[in-house]
């Protein structure tokens, strides 16, 4: 027997029964590989979820972040961000809003008004942007102050407009002027993003007359991108309110007409998901927060909405 024959019989005996021992079993390298791939895409889809669940807490938290610190009342003598005295301010004034540019043709993403879980105001209205996206002047007038505040406003700049107002501009990635300098109504003043406490690319744009903040939405008309009246009357009693000029159960602006969630904000308690919809949007259509949409469907935070669904409001 040649050497390659005794090896070969060697290989055979070890491979079948002896003595009650079945034969030997080898598993083939392929169902490992599949194996293995199996468990490579289950890892890849455990990751989605997590990133799913993290970004739907992300966009839950959004409605709870703390609104910015009033700049002109809180820390910012020595710039003279306010240098009004309320001896001065009247209690009433007129005032001429036409020649106005909007800051940003961007939707509203938060509104003015207090936040209760805070205490404190939120004195301006974010406006939706990209990064980068060019900032305008509301107003002709000339730049008072431009500054950073690190825990509120990041960059920003005040522009004073001879009608008596000035406007406020926040999360600035860059101003584009200087304190002193002249601006037209249209003029970029600077380069929105994120910056001081931001979630994300916002504008946040403030109207004041005298250091009080008026709520922008009293003087802008922003679906329509134009201003409710050629004048605004500022009253102290008043100046918080926003203004709508919409008839009796009709929407505010006719950009809405067509926004499934206004025409039956008052009327149903329940919102059928259409195409585009997300869980946050629907949500803060109606004045909800998304964490508050989800604990009334039973919904966790992993959940997803279909289009079809029925989700309750209320």
């Amino acid at each position: 027997m040649t050497i390659f024959k005794k090896y070969a019989a060697l290989f055979l005996l070890s491979s079948f029964a002896i003595g009650g021992i079945t034969a030997q079993t080898i598993t083939s390298k392929s169902p490992h590989s599949d194996a293995h791939k199996q468990l490579l895409a289950n890892q890849a889809k455990s990751k989605d979820q997590i990133r799913l669940v993290e970004k739907n807490t992300f966009i839950d938290l959004i409605d709870d972040i703390e609104p910015e610190p009033d700049i002109y009342t809180e820390g910012w003598n020595s710039k003279a961000v306010n240098p009004f005295k309320e001896s001065d301010v009247p209690d009433t004034q007129v005032i001429d809003v036409t020649g106005y540019v909007m800051p940003v043709p961007g939707k509203v993403t938060s509104n003015y008004g207090y936040r209760r879980r805070f205490g404190r105001m939120h004195k301006g209205i974010d406006l939706a942007i990209r990064n980068n996206d060019t900032i305008y002047a509301a107003f002709d007038g000339k730049c008072r102050l431009t500054a950073y505040e690190r825990k509120g406003y990041g960059n920003y700049v005040i522009l004073r407009h001879p009608n008596g107002l000035e406007t406020v501009y926040g999360h600035l990635n860059k101003p584009l002027v200087k304190a002193d300098q002249v601006v037209k109504a249209g003029d970029p003043i600077g380069l929105g993003g994120s910056t001081g406490r931001s979630t994300g690319p916002h504008l946040h744009f403030e109207t004041r007359f005298m250091g009080y903040a008026i709520n922008p939405s009293a003087i802008f008309d922003f679906a329509n991108q134009t201003t409710h009246t050629d004048t605004y009357t500022f009253d102290k009693r008043t100046y918080t309110k926003a203004r709508n000029f919409a008839p009796a159960g009709k929407t505010l602006a006719k950009a809405e007409s067509s926004n499934p969630y206004r025409a039956a904000a008052n009327e149903k308690d329940s919102y059928t998901v259409r195409k585009g919809d997300t869980l946050s949007s629907i949500a803060k259509s109606y004045g909800l927060s998304s964490t508050t949409l989800r604990k009334i469907n039973g919904m966790g935070a992993a959940d997803v909405i279909k289009v079809g669904q029925v989700l309750k409001l209320k």
